[in-house]
């Protein structure tokens, strides 16, 4: 597979953690007054993956830019008030440990605003795996964009070919692809076959599957 592997580089929300349901509350809860009921079809069509800007305005598209920007500060707050007890996804204590036996570094890109990573990563007892942080506020563009992976690239120092990539979204996986990055579509939502249409080279379950550690000693190897 080429270059010398140096970097894991994880999206958040349905990767490290299976916190797609709490979000789905958290919206259902902030625009449940507005009449816009949040089913698993508009979640999995119009939300997961995207930034709080675009989902607020297509979901109310007779809103303002700064009602939109309110109603996602009251649904990331409704979402760090019902995220309590998540759990980080199976084989993700293991892998960060192997990364560290081996110096491969750890980094985080997401979508999520920085206060939502924070509490997420110490909700799930990882905050301090991870060399390298890039959150909504420090890109101008976020996913499918590929500047949320370059950016972390940047950070790290390192190539596209040095590193992996973990996604569950279309969105996460256009952008992850777009960076050139290898990239391993988690089906925590959606089926192998929505992850492979978008690009991903690998499906797997959790991070105990068989198909990624074929690839990770692989590369750990090169």
């Amino acid at each position: 597979m080429g270059s010398m592997l140096k970097a894991l580089i994880f999206d958040m929300d349905g990767t490290l953690v299976h916190s797609d349901p709490v979000h789905l509350r958290a919206f259902a809860e902030i625009l449940g007054p507005e009449g816009i009921v949040i089913d698993d079809v508009l979640f999995r069509n119009s939300i997961i993956g995207h930034t709080n800007e675009s989902i607020f305005a297509t979901l109310l598209p007779n809103h303002t830019v700064s009602e939109h920007e309110e109603f996602a500060r009251q649904k990331e707050a409704a979402f760090r008030r019902l995220a309590t007890d998540l759990k980080p996804l199976d084989g993700l204590a293991e892998l960060l440990d192997w990364a560290d036996d081996r110096a491969i570094r750890v980094a985080l890109v997401t979508n999520a605003p920085i206060l939502n990573a924070t509490h997420m990563l110490d909700i799930i007892g990882v905050a301090q795996r991870f060399a390298v942080t890039v959150t909504i506020e420090d890109v101008v563009r976020g996913k499918p964009d590929p500047l949320p992976y370059l950016t972390a690239l940047e950070r790290l120092g390192i190539q596209a070919d040095e590193a992996v990539a973990f996604e569950d979204s279309p969105s996460g996986m256009k952008a992850a692809k777009g960076a050139g990055l290898f990239s391993f579509g988690m089906l925590t939502g959606l089926t192998a076959e929505d992850m492979q249409a978008v690009g991903a080279d690998r499906t797997i379950a959790d991070f105990h599957d068989p198909a990624l550690w074929e690839v990770l000693n692989d590369k750990a190897r090169s």
